[in-house]
């Protein structure tokens, strides 16, 4: 029992420190609690929250595996290396490839002009609500750019 503790301490660890060092993990992050709020405006079956779910645990899952490679690759050689490279381009773009399948996922679930015309009129209608929402924002873009975390140097 202990050793899988542990196993799951190191987990915790390892996200969390990737979250301190990686801009695009705490993009990816942002944007998952945008879709996840965003998302009760809608009306989303199991099924649909499923996809959302799975997408976005995809997406991050990726997005960890893609930070680790590369800091292998650091490790490796802090020389430029072809091979290294080609790496590191490779995991990065198995992120990319999933993002745009992830925004193409998106926009099939949540484009109804109706709804988004909903959801902006509650916000002008609520403007404690919209300048939470602008203050979200602000955070958010703080949070991503690395100014609320340790980032690496």
């Amino acid at each position: 029992m202990r050793k899988q503790l542990r196993s799951f301490k190191a987990a915790f660890e390892g996200f969390f420190g990737a979250v301190k060092s990686e801009g695009h993990l705490r993009f990816h992050l942002v944007a998952a609690v945008y879709v996840i709020a965003f998302s009760f405006f809608y009306d989303m079956s199991p099924l649909r929250w499923a996809v959302v779910l799975i997408l976005i645990a995809l997406i991050i899952s990726a997005e960890l595996i893609n930070s680790a490679i590369e800091s292998v690759c650091d490790r490796i050689t802090g020389d430029f290396d072809l091979k290294i490279k080609a790496a590191k381009d490779m995991s990065a773009a198995a992120v990319l490839v999933l993002s745009v399948a992830a925004v193409a996922a998106a926009f099939l679930l949540y484009f109804d002009l109706e709804r988004l015309g909903f959801i902006f009129n509650f916000f002008l209608k609520n403007p404690p609500l919209l300048i939470l929402f602008i203050i979200s924002l602000i955070i958010s873009v703080v949070f991503i750019s690395g100014r609320m975390t340790k980032t690496k140097k």
